[in-house]
């Protein structure tokens, strides 16, 4: 196993929509780990197509399970990103009233319309880390695309010698806690953010990769996904003789 420590730094703010409270849309202070492998493995995809995600979509309804199960069968697997230093921009925005085409609109009272909203941006020069797991040698991307705006980020990465052992441990970065191997999570702080919340300064118990003074990653990290609930059938309507 290959494991990759990388070092990610914002050249422009980055958004993107955890909360939406009325008109302000906040940006949480992390990456989930979903976000960080199409923003890296899109880029790997110029040399060894780890992920063949299309510019283009015609939906949008994501398709994680298509997209990053593959990573799997690879042996590769992004963790979620920690913040080591960030800071925040709050923007505020106002679209005009094009009544020529669209007709005026406002929701909640007559001082709350809906063409004014402030978004809660990360900084550029926030730092972050993340780590990479991979079963064959690897070069990430020196640059990546990150949030709803694309906006550019620098990537440094640092080997780390892999050693495995087993007993109690700290990990120093948050983990989707569908990825972890069951039994391992002990104590945790929820990160309550879409698709699926993350967990924080998470205590485990199991194998997993010695980071030293007591961190760890777990061992057996891959992508899972929740089993979609079946269709409920459609009650049937009477019809009239």
């Amino acid at each position: 196993m290959h494991l990759l420590r990388c070092t990610i730094t914002l050249h422009d703010s980055v958004y993107y929509a955890t909360r939406e409270m009325g008109t302000l849309f906040e940006t949480e202070r992390y990456f989930h780990n979903y976000a960080l492998s199409y923003a890296l493995c899109n880029e790997w995809t110029r040399f060894g197509e780890l992920l063949n995600r299309p510019f283009f979509c015609n939906s949008y309804r994501p398709e994680y399970a298509t997209d990053l199960t593959p990573l799997n069968e690879r042996g590769l697997y992004v963790s979620p990103a920690n913040p080591l230093n960030y800071d925040y921009l709050l923007l505020t925005w106002k679209i005009g009233q094009t009544t020529y085409y669209r007709k005026p609109e406002q929701f909640g009272g007559r001082n709350y319309p809906a063409n004014i909203g402030r978004a809660k941006e990360l900084a550029p020069e926030s730092t972050f880390e993340c780590y990479v797991f991979s079963q064959q040698p690897i070069t990430p991307p020196r640059w990546i695309r990150l949030g709803k705006w694309h906006s550019k980020a620098l990537v440094e990465w640092e080997s780390v010698a892999v050693q495995e052992k087993t007993g109690a441990f700290v990990c120093p970065v948050p983990l989707n806690p569908l990825d972890v191997p069951k039994g391992m999570l002990r104590t945790f702080d929820i990160i309550s953010m879409p698709p699926a919340s993350l967990v924080a300064n998470a205590r485990l118990d199991g194998r997993f990769y010695d980071l030293g003074q007591g961190r760890g990653l777990p061992v057996g990290m891959s992508y899972t996904f929740p089993q979609a609930e079946p269709a409920k059938p459609k009650a049937r309507t009477k019809t009239k003789a």
